[in-house]
């Protein structure tokens, strides 16, 4: 497995992470703990040392899977895991954020006992909570790595300023932002600033969210309690002007004989050597296809093809529904 740096002063990990969150909701017919196991064991046997997860994947339920999993292999494994998300309990698609300093203790202590863990590797504030300065929250993180609860601090979604405000408190290791073949925003200040302050960048549905794979045709092949199917990329006009974009870099993997998600992985992986995708899947033929794309090289000809395709701003729709845009643009 190929190492990369997760920033200027961070650590080596595998560079492919596994995003864990679709083993435990949102994806949530079809969801089996036998083959989730099965892929976190494959993923370890193939190098991957990166595992991603959350408090509100479940909520909850997600971290105690992986608790369950690294018992006996913790020290083989880099764990990340977020606070800051709050989902309402009577209905869990109405969300919330929360950065005061109590609560990410309360998270944090939560999390380490769901992980069966005494330390977090990677910790991130999962989004920005508008009516909490950064800075505060940072400083609560910063005290959790003083007391060995944390290693290091990672921020998930948030504008290059609030970036540098945190950064000032204590060095943030890595951001997590969503960043894809169709959500290439980030390259006009996100990146930048990254490589300007020696922050690792941990790109999240790097495949957009299934729709690069080839393997979405159509409304019926999601599942009637899949969260895609109220996701505007996936909805009406939207969804067939994207399934347009999907089928040309079809027909470029094609072209160069290796699978339409393996080509947008190694795209991804190309723009940066601190670049450490998690794509996500709960079974292991997935996984093993991603794992792949590591060894697809691209040539500048290959590259500039696939953007031909995939500019700036091509994709059809918001990258959330309105709730979840709203909470993005507060900050």
């Amino acid at each position: 497995m190929k190492q990369r740096q997760l920033g200027k002063n961070g650590p080596m990990v595998s560079a492919l992470g596994l995003g864990c969150m679709g083993m435990s909701d949102f994806y949530t017919t079809g969801q089996d703990e036998k083959e989730s196991m099965a892929t976190l064991e494959r993923a370890l046997e193939l190098g991957v040392t990166m595992f991603d997860t959350a408090d509100m994947y479940g909520p909850h339920t997600n971290e105690e899977l992986l608790g369950r999993f690294l018992k006996g292999r913790r020290d083989h494994v880099f764990l990340a895991t977020k606070f800051g998300i709050v989902r309402d309990p009577a209905n869990p698609n109405i969300r919330g954020t929360n950065g005061h300093p109590d609560y990410v203790r309360k998270s944090v202590e939560g999390s380490l006992k769901r992980l069966g863990t005494e330390v977090i590797d990677l910790y991130y504030q999962h989004r920005p909570d508008p009516s909490v300065p950064v800075e505060e929250t940072m400083g609560a993180l910063a005290d959790l790595v003083q007391e060995g609860k944390i290693r290091y601090i990672g921020l998930s979604e948030v504008s290059v300023s609030l970036l540098e405000r945190a950064h000032k408190v204590h060095p943030v290791t890595a951001l997590q932002t969503e960043y894809s073949l169709w959500s290439r925003d980030v390259e006009a200040e996100i990146l930048p600033a990254c490589e300007r302050l020696g922050i690792g960048f941990v790109p999240y549905s790097p495949l957009g969210r299934g729709f690069l794979t080839g393997q979405i045709r159509s409304m019926n092949d999601l599942e009637p309690d899949d969260y895609r199917r109220f996701s505007p990329r996936f909805v009406g006009e939207n969804f067939a002007k994207n399934l347009q974009l999907a089928e040309k870099i079809g027909e470029l993997a094609q072209e160069k004989g290796v699978k339409p998600s393996q080509l947008a992985l190694a795209w991804v992986l190309s723009r940066n050597d601190n670049l450490v995708p998690i794509p996500g899947t709960k079974r292991r033929h997935y996984l093993e296809e991603n794992i792949a794309a590591l060894d697809v090289s691209l040539s500048e000809a290959e590259i500039a093809a696939i953007e031909a395709v995939f500019p700036f701003h091509v994709a059809a729709g918001d990258r959330y529904n309105a709730e979840m845009m709203r909470i993005l643009s507060e900050h």
